[in-house]
């Protein structure tokens, strides 16, 4: 466990670096049983920069929501917790207040398929999730719907949530979806921009099963 925890703390911190979240705000967590083999996943702790973050004030939960260490879990364990053992698929779930997810959550509305590689979140579209009080159940349950089938949301009024089978990957979502945020703000300040079709988003969910393949075979030809 004590690798997780490093790595947990690690990604943390590149979230901080990168300005995808500032301060105290965010938080993530990684799937992970403990020494006795216990279902449960560890998790940031609440109130602290991540600057001040050492390995041990990583929190262990169950999932009943039972919490272990010297700290105090995240305020949004909820969903943290919630998604985890609904998605068996998914390892790690990463929560920004990133500026432009953040600003883009203010509209409360998707985000349509302005551009190809909203399909990278799972989908045609990156829901917004409602309005609920920040670590509340509804906010959870809003969450959880707004995610189903895709690997991102927004949080109206709030932020964003990614996730991934890996910290690396649920990292390169949330840095992808913040990117996509700038670019579709930026262009409603131009005017309307074209939404690609549902064939043409089929099209590019067709072309990315592949993709990750034939990145690794051309690697393996360069090198």
């Amino acid at each position: 466990m004590q690798n997780s925890r490093e790595q947990l703390l690690n990604v943390s911190q590149k979230l901080s670096l990168t300005g995808l979240n500032r301060g105290t705000s965010g938080n993530a967590s990684v799937r992970v049983s403990n020494a006795a083999g216990q279902d449960g996943f560890l998790i940031t702790p609440s109130g602290m920069t991540t600057d001040k973050m050492t390995p041990t004030d990583m929190v262990w939960m169950d999932f009943t929501g039972n919490a272990t260490g010297p700290r105090e879990p995240s305020s949004e364990w909820r969903f943290h917790l919630d998604i985890l053992k609904s998605r068996p698929e998914v390892n790690v779930v990463i929560h920004t207040h990133s500026m432009f997810a953040t600003t883009l959550s203010t509209f409360r509305l998707d985000m349509p398929a302005f551009h190809y590689m909203i399909a990278l979140a799972g989908g045609d579209s990156i829901r917004c999730a409602p309005y609920a009080l920040f670590g509340s159940q509804q906010l959870s349950d809003n969450a959880l719907i707004a995610l189903q089938d895709r690997k991102a949301c927004l949080l109206a009024n709030h932020g964003m949530i990614a996730v991934g089978e890996t910290l690396e990957k649920a990292l390169n979502i949330t840095q992808e979806v913040e990117t996509l945020c700038e670019q579709y703000l930026r262009a409603l300040q131009v005017g309307v921009p074209y939404i690609l079709s549902e064939q043409e988003m089929q099209d590019v969910h067709e072309k990315f099963k592949g993709y990750g393949a034939w990145a690794k075979q051309a690697v393996k030809l360069k090198y």
